[in-house]
């Protein structure tokens, strides 16, 4: 006579089997799962970059001298910047306002007299105002560009140049600064919060259509053996796609990978889990494919890509929203990401996002019985 226990065993492995057979039939969880994060990540990584080069910037010369022409090559040996020779201002502002150029740098017509009186001001750079964040990085290139020239020139002209503080940056974790460094990883975390949602949103909410969902709900298998014969295909399908968005972030966007693969994937299962719960928790309530697909991206996608520190910097958004950010999962998973990434096994970072991706997926799982308990009464 077969036990409690392997009954129980029986049944849940004829879920499992029956999740699986289901899922290599339907493309759409296929396309979800692999196609999906190869598309965005290539979209992301190669069209999305905060890295700034190829500035363009007008260079007004009003009266050419030798000192000029140095200043104009130091601009055009740097690989920030494009430059353009100008010999008239009117011409170079109507560029920058026609957003033709980034920048403009005038040397004015007493450029050289100045020099020897070293009051650091014998430029004006004029930025457009309306693109704040790139009119800082301009500013900020520019300014570096003068003072290693003015440095150069005052060493060859066996004059002081007085910088009373003199810094000496060292660039942690992403020396290079690439920006593609810190957004590939947590472009991963987008991909696995859209894949994990949508996975099973759509996948049950299509059984729930057809009643094949109910029919299960029907039979002798209890809510642990239903809820785990959902979650377990859809996991391994999500942990697959997680190593092949690894692979491609490390073959091939180069991006460094520095803590343990067990940490990665540990803290990308406790994530999945929860993903994948929210997504049947959709099903469940909504019971309509088109219906779950909005809500999965509304409730899953966009506050992981806006409320998760992936583009956006958390601390520079007002300090209510700071305070919903804790309830995102994906905000804790960007972190992890990142930090082992880029950082390595940090666990003082690790553990806390461990914890709170923890409590959130065991919030899900509990909403998700609660909610399919009562169609089973």
């Amino acid at each position: 006579m077969m036990t409690q226990g392997a009954a129980r065993r029986l049944r849940l492995k004829g879920l499992v089997v029956k999740e699986t057979l289901q899922i290599l039939r339907d493309p759409s969880s296929l396309l979800i799962a692999f196609v999906l994060p190869v598309l965005l990540l290539l979209l992301f990584g190669y069209g999305v970059s905060l890295d700034a080069n190829h500035i363009r910037i007008a260079l007004v010369v009003e009266n050419p001298t030798p000192e000029a022409e140095r200043f104009i090559a130091s601009f055009a040996n740097s690989s920030y910047f494009e430059v353009d020779v100008m010999r008239h201002r009117a011409t170079a502002e109507e560029d920058l306002v026609a957003g033709r150029m980034d920048g403009v740098v005038v040397l004015r017509a007493d450029f050289a007299a100045r020099l020897g009186q070293w009051d650091m001001a014998p430029i004006q750079l004029l930025l457009d105002g309306t693109e704040a964040n790139t009119a800082r990085i301009v500013r900020g290139y520019a300014e570096g560009v003068w003072l290693a020239w003015a440095r150069q020139e005052a060493m060859s002209r066996g004059l002081p140049i007085a910088i009373p503080v003199v810094a000496e940056p060292r660039i942690w974790f992403n020396p290079e600064l690439r920006s593609r460094n810190f957004l590939v990883p947590g472009l991963i975390a987008i991909n696995m919060t859209l894949i994990g949602t949508l996975l099973t949103s759509l996948v049950v909410a299509r059984e729930w259509e057809r009643g094949t969902m109910e029919a299960l709900i029907s039979t002798q298998t209890g809510l642990p053996e239903l809820l785990a014969g959902k979650l377990i295909p859809y996991f391994v399908l999500g942990m697959t796609a997680m190593a092949l968005s690894v692979a491609m972030a490390v073959f091939q966007f180069g991006v460094p990978i520095r803590g343990s693969l067990m940490v990665l994937f540990g803290a990308s299962a406790i994530f999945l889990v929860g993903a994948l719960a929210m997504g049947l928790l959709i099903s469940t309530v909504t019971r309509n494919q088109f219906v779950a697909g909005q809500v999965a991206i509304v409730s899953g996608f966009l506050p992981a890509f806006m409320l998760s520190g992936f583009v956006f910097e958390i601390g520079s958004m007002p300090g209510w929203i700071q305070v919903l950010t804790h309830a995102v999962a994906a905000r804790y998973f960007v972190s992890t990401l990142q930090t082992v990434f880029l950082a390595g096994d940090i666990w003082s970072v690790i553990l806390p996002d461990l914890g709170a991706m923890t409590l959130i997926a065991l919030v899900f799982l509990a909403a998700t019985s609660v909610r399919t308990r009562k169609r089973l009464d």
